[in-house]
């Protein structure tokens, strides 16, 4: 099974960042089974990091490995539209 790197975007201890994370961090244990490698960027405190994601908007989760880059946005809340949206089929992958 390949591993899953995501990087997800935030713009400070904000109540929606934190949503976003604690819904991103119950995906990856519920859904992908411990295969995910997640990495939290505070884009407050790191600008330079979302200018080169070309991250727009917060919170946003990208699915760096397996490649090609994928996103989602928002609270991260729906699991199965963020997988869709990511790609991942914790079935198949």
């Amino acid at each position: 099974m390949d591993r899953i790197t995501l990087t997800l975007y935030v713009a400070g201890p904000s109540p929606r960042s934190r949503a976003a994370e604690s819904n991103l961090r119950a995906l990856c244990r519920d859904r992908l089974g411990g295969r995910a490698e997640l990495r939290v960027v505070d884009v407050v405190q790191d600008p330079e990091a979302a200018e080169r994601a070309r991250v727009l908007t917060t919170p946003t989760v990208v699915r760096e490995h397996p490649a090609p880059p994928r996103r989602a946005t928002g609270d991260l809340g729906d699991a199965s539209r963020v997988l869709a949206a990511l790609d991942l089929d914790p079935e198949h992958s």
